[in-house]
């Protein structure tokens, strides 16, 4: 969805006119930076008291789990976030975790290696579910196909899914998730990225492009996870880097050490979907950057000063011929052709809206979760 309006960039974060309803004040400031100050900061804490809290929540999370051989689910994509937790509530905090996986299909290589160096040094147990690859291959056709932007929700859903419904079979109480305020405050617009637990949504675009009984696939609507699960079934979601001090760099730098852990040209680079998708199809196909977003986040946080920010920006998001091999492998993947994939990137745009969706009903929820448990859509609240 093109802005109309003449292009301008924020003077203290880099997020612009891409970024659907961004306004900017007189100053050149936009809404985003005065959203986090107002009602992100305030709210967030990583001082003496928030740790004294996580240590607290440690302890019921071990009563719960005592006499088992787990006492938590900690779910591993092999990102420095996940990555970092895992650490930190193993060594640290002394946690037996669960450690679970999904598989969707598309880790990297390097993803692979992040994650078995951890559970090896670490000598955790680790639980991988491998998604039925004809049913994903199918949801993610059908997204192509549909021509809107959120085409990761077959991933995102599925690991989501999977984890809570696996909790739920064996009563595990405590999932321990690696979203984090620090590296993830700046929200990503619907336009963009729309609720992938939409299942109004889902289901039309399943009916009007799928060509695959979906039997296995772990689909999980928002009513499922924060509502039965949560208030029914008492399984809470904890994000412990949201207590702790908690610094991208000098988290990298630890798995680095300490386990030989390799890091990612981008966040979320741990999927060649995701490397593709965010690094390619967003920007070309919608002219969205997602490393705005990110950048804006950890200069928000401190970790990175908008001149750095803007230098990154002026490099591509990654190799151009990495693209070329991705899309080769994206496609063969598939089941399709090159050229039927450059097919769907041409096509006519289409967003959320072009289809049946229940937006204001998960806008009224989110609003309501904010005032009562100052919760906020995406992954780092």
């Amino acid at each position: 969805m093109m802005d109309s309006r003449p292009y301008q960039m924020c003077k203290k974060l880099v997020l612009d006119t891409s970024y659907p309803g961004i306004t900017f004040d007189s100053q050149g400031v936009c809404n985003l930076y005065y959203d986090f100050h107002k009602n992100v900061s305030p709210h967030w804490h990583t001082g003496v008291e928030s740790r004294k809290k996580l240590e607290k929540i440690v302890l019921d999370i071990k009563d719960a789990g005592k006499g088992q051989d787990f006492d938590c689910l900690m779910g591993l994509s092999g990102g420095v976030d996940s990555s970092y937790m895992l650490h930190a509530m193993v060594k640290e905090f002394g946690l037996k975790p669960l450690v679970f996986h999904v598989d969707g299909g598309w880790n990297s290589e390097l993803s692979v290696h992040n994650i078995n160096v951890l559970i090896d040094k670490l000598k955790l147990d680790l639980y991988t579910e491998v998604i039925n690859w004809e049913e994903m291959r199918n949801f993610q056709l059908a997204m192509f196909k549909s021509g809107v932007p959120h085409l990761d929700i077959p991933q995102d859903m599925s690991f989501i899914g999977v984890l809570y419904k696996f909790a739920k079979k064996h009563k595990i109480k405590y999932i321990l998730n690696g979203g984090n305020i620090a590296t993830e405050s700046v929200p990503i617009p619907l336009e963009t990225l729309y609720w992938g637990t939409d299942m109004v949504q889902i289901r039309d675009i399943l009916s009007k492009f799928g060509t695959v009984p979906m039997k296995t696939y772990p689909f999980s609507s928002v009513f499922y996870h924060k509502i039965y699960l949560r208030y029914l079934c008492g399984v809470k979601v904890i994000k412990p880097l949201n207590y702790i001090p908690y610094n991208k760099s000098d988290a990298v730098a630890c798995l680095e050490n300490e386990y030989g852990w390799k890091p990612y040209p981008q966040k979320h680079f741990e999927s060649r979907f995701t490397r593709f998708f965010e690094g390619y199809w967003l920007p070309t196909r919608f002219g969205f950057d997602m490393r705005r977003i990110q950048f804006s986040s950890l200069i928000l946080s401190g970790q990175m000063t908008r001149d750095e920010a803007l230098l990154q920006l002026e490099k591509p998001p990654y190799d151009n011929e990495l693209i070329k091999q991705d899309i080769d492998y994206i496609a063969i993947k598939l089941g399709i052709t090159t050229t039927e994939l450059e097919g769907y990137h041409t096509m006519p745009k289409k967003y959320y809206w072009d289809y049946r969706n229940q937006r204001y009903i998960f806008q009224i929820g989110e609003r309501l979760l904010f005032r009562l448990a100052k919760t906020r859509r995406g992954g780092a609240f």
